[in-house]
């Protein structure tokens, strides 16, 4: 979720990409809730951490859920900042699916805002670097 939300919102800026250390599948709820708010979810799949692990460099790796930040290794080759914003697991509730599905648009609409907020707070921080140099 937090991938296609990335790429949604940031559009170019970023390059992101998503894995767990159980890779499970895309969830039909995620694909579902993503498409309620123009959200294209086509082409993302479930990869596994070792896909990436000391092969590509990450500026930002961001852990979203409690799980992750337990079991995620503390630093990888490859990897610049390190993030956690711990979400709700949404498929990890039971209830009815009409529940399920209200638990799939909150966690989508709390990791939108945060991601929002953390893309606000990465462009005032390259304009104020910028409007520093300038004024050098």
């Amino acid at each position: 979720m937090a991938e296609a939300l990335l790429r949604h919102y940031a559009g170019d800026r970023f390059e992101a990409h998503s894995a767990g250390l159980e890779p499970k599948g895309v969830h039909p709820n995620t694909v579902r809730v993503l498409g309620e708010i123009g959200v294209d979810s086509a082409g993302q799949r479930s990869k596994h951490l070792d896909q990436y692990m000391g092969k590509v460099h990450f500026g930002y790796v961001i852990t979203v859920c409690a799980n992750a930040e337990d079991r995620c290794p503390a630093v990888f080759p490859g990897m610049g900042r390190r993030l956690h914003w711990a979400f709700d697991d949404p498929a990890a509730g039971t209830g009815t699916e009409a529940e399920t599905l209200e638990r799939f648009r909150q966690v989508r609409d709390q990791i939108g805002a945060r991601l929002r907020d953390w893309l606000s707070e990465q462009e005032t921080e390259k304009a104020g670097g910028c409007d520093a140099a300038t004024e050098v």
